[in-house]
């Protein structure tokens, strides 16, 4: 390695003279390379540096000061070195300068380790100034800020130097400064690398809160240990986080409500069915009469509850129509006018060329019915419930916010109230089954667990604004569709109507099969029973007459309803089918909502409701 070399130019010949070390350090031969003052310049090829060299030593000449400088040089192999020479005037008895001489030291390598280094440290300001995370450098215990990026002060909302101006201790809420501290002393007395995460609430430059997420360590910077940290923002990541698990839960619940309900469902179709039909075989005067019609009241109800159940786990056997939402809401009210009470005024507010949406019309009736009787229950005295619809378009930005909702266009429904209101730790519970405020024997906690199944299974979104003392405002996102509305028809007659024809009755549950037979003889028809869908085969190929129609349960060992159909259909061509069933049998239905071609009847179902539905299929 080439250190430090000498030189000498005596100005009256012009005669320059290396050492050897010099020809190491600019890589030159000393036999072959002639030392002139041009041939030297020409080792820095670069004007401005032959200037600069050209200008240092003419001072050194001229004010007989010794000078020094830095030169970049190209070497024979084309790269570039650096090297340090001195100037000195060297003169006669008369004071007149007769020579320069001077010294070069190869600082090739100190260069190349300072530019690395420039290199680095710009890579890691670059690094540091574009991240998404805020940085920051800040003094121990003091807390004052030494460095930190340009996302810190966004984060926060301060300029530079108002920001350089804070302490840590001014943007972390003070109720959890004293945990701070103990997990600095902590890190503080721990021996080697210390790296501590942790989670706090920061306090903005407009006074509102973050929720931020910092990561620290303890280093080593302009010879004191500082506190060195990374800091982010995750408001809405947590917030994002809370509502997938709540999200997460209520689908849990729902699987188990939705259980429940289906195992309740064969029950309570025996219990109503029986009590039913002794109800038409008695008098009102009959001594049993009054009993059976409280057990069949309270059948009732249950199986209600059921349905509300299935609801919420979005396991109801669904029939969606094209509608405007505004047509089916002008009829619901008119029912609602007269379950609300006088003292609280019900406002209707439908949006002007309301989009279509595609939705079972009952569905509509459940939410209406449950929102405006909480509504009411919400309003102490004389109060207002306003109904509303309108068409929304809701952008990406609006959709960062609201972890389940998408952008795009959306009819949306809203029901206010200026009740009593809802904290929010009661909002986080509102939507579970069985959740309720109200006291015993007034609510049963399955009306908002409905209304979120039925828009959830109808691929909507719902979200609740409410503060205590300042009423609530439930707000129904259901997608906009572009097809026809559909027309609507007038409600069947509360009667059992009566037919002659065959029916094919196929149940695998004993006491249902029997309770459904007895319903169809009463009703006139010709009832073929069988318990599985094997002895409905030998029957239907036994059977010299023709069968009109086959009412299957869709769940059965051995087959499903829709395979019993398709192996009857090839021994009794023309047959009509209808599918009873608790279940939201995925054979007929996709997500709860009925296959178009599909006649399907929910259990637990009354006498009215089968007599009516068997005589639908059959006229169809």
């Amino acid at each position: 390695m080439a250190g430090l070399g000498y030189w000498h130019w005596d100005i009256r010949t012009g005669k320059v003279v290396w050492s050897e070390e010099v020809y190491k350090i600019f890589g030159q031969d000393p036999t072959s390379f002639e030392t002139t003052i041009d041939s030297i310049l020409a080792l820095s090829p670069w004007p401005e540096e032959q200037k600069r060299g050209e200008e240092l030593m003419q001072k050194a000449m001229e004010d007989r000061e010794k000078r020094e400088f830095d030169q970049k040089f190209l070497l024979p192999d084309g790269s570039i070195g650096y090297y340090h020479s001195t100037y000195q005037g060297c003169y006669d008895a008369d004071g007149e300068l007769v020579s320069m001489a001077g010294t070069v030291m190869d600082i090739t390598k100190r260069k190349q380790a300072e530019e690395a280094l420039r290199q680095s440290e710009e890579r890691y300001r670059s690094l540091v100034e574009h991240t998404m995370d805020g940085y920051f450098i800040s003094e121990i215990p003091s807390g004052r800020l030494i460095f930190l990026n340009q996302r810190i002060c966004e984060i926060f909302q301060y300029d530079m130097q108002e920001a350089l101006s804070q302490t840590i201790w001014d943007i972390i809420d003070p109720k959890q400064h004293d945990l701070i501290r103990k997990q600095l002393h902590v890190a503080l007395q721990t021996t080697g690398p210390s790296h501590e995460s942790y989670t706090f609430n920061a306090i903005c430059k407009d006074g509102h809160q973050i929720l931020a997420e910092v990561s620290t360590s303890i280093v080593q910077y302009n010879g004191k240990q500082v506190l060195q940290g990374v800091l982010r923002d995750v408001t809405e990541r947590e917030k994002l986080f809370r509502q997938l698990k709540q999200a997460q839960k209520m689908e849990s619940i729902g699987r188990l409500a939705g259980g429940i309900a289906h195992d309740f469902n064969n029950m309570l179709g025996v219990i109503l069915g029986r009590t039913e039909m002794m109800l038409l075989e008695m008098k009102p005067e009959a001594p049993n009469y009054a009993n059976l019609k409280e057990i069949h009241s309270a059948a009732s109800r249950s199986s209600d509850l059921t349905r509300q159940l299935l609801g919420f786990a979005r396991q109801q056997t669904i029939a969606p129509k094209v509608l405007n939402l505004n047509e089916n809401i002008d009829l619901a009210l008119k029912l609602l006018r007269r379950i609300i009470r006088e003292d609280i005024k019900l406002t209707w507010d439908p949006g002007a060329d309301l989009w279509a949406v595609k939705i079972d019309p009952i569905q509509i009736d459940q939410i209406l019915i449950n929102l405006c009787l909480n509504a009411r229950d919400a309003i102490t005295r004389t109060g207002t419930i306003i109904v509303e619809t309108a068409n929304v378009e809701i952008g990406e930005k609006y959709c960062a916010g609201h972890a389940e909702l998408k952008s795009g266009s959306w009819v949306q429904l809203t029901v206010s109230d200026d009740g009593c209101g809802i904290d929010k730790e009661t909002q986080a519970h509102i939507f579970e089954p069985f959740f309720t405020t109200k006291d015993v024997g007034r609510g049963t906690g399955l009306g908002l667990a409905t209304v979120y199944g039925i828009v959830k299974q109808n691929c909507g979104f719902i979200y609740v604004y409410s503060e205590p003392e300042m009423g609530t405002t439930v707000n129904i996102y259901l997608p906009r569709v572009p097809e026809s509305v559909s027309k609507t028809t007038g409600d069947h007659a509360m009667t059992h109507p009566q037919g002659a024809e065959t029916i094919l009755l196929v149940e695998d549950e004993a006491s249902l099969l029997d309770l459904s037979k007895m319903m169809l003889d009463r009703m006139g028809y010709t009832v073929l029973s069988a318990p599985t869908p094997e002895d409905a085969i030998d029957i239907a190929r036994s059977y010299e007459d023709s069968i009109q129609l086959l009412v299957s349960d869709v769940v059965m060992p051995q087959m499903n309803g829709k395979e019993l159909k398709g192996r009857i259909e090839r021994i009794k061509p023309g047959i009509k089918a209808l599918f009873v069933s608790g279940y939201d049998a995925n054979v007929i239905v996709h997500h709860g909502v009925l296959d178009a071609d599909v006649n399907f009847l929910q259990k637990p179902y009354s006498i009215n409701s089968l007599s009516t539905k068997v005589r639908e299929v059959l006229d169809q």
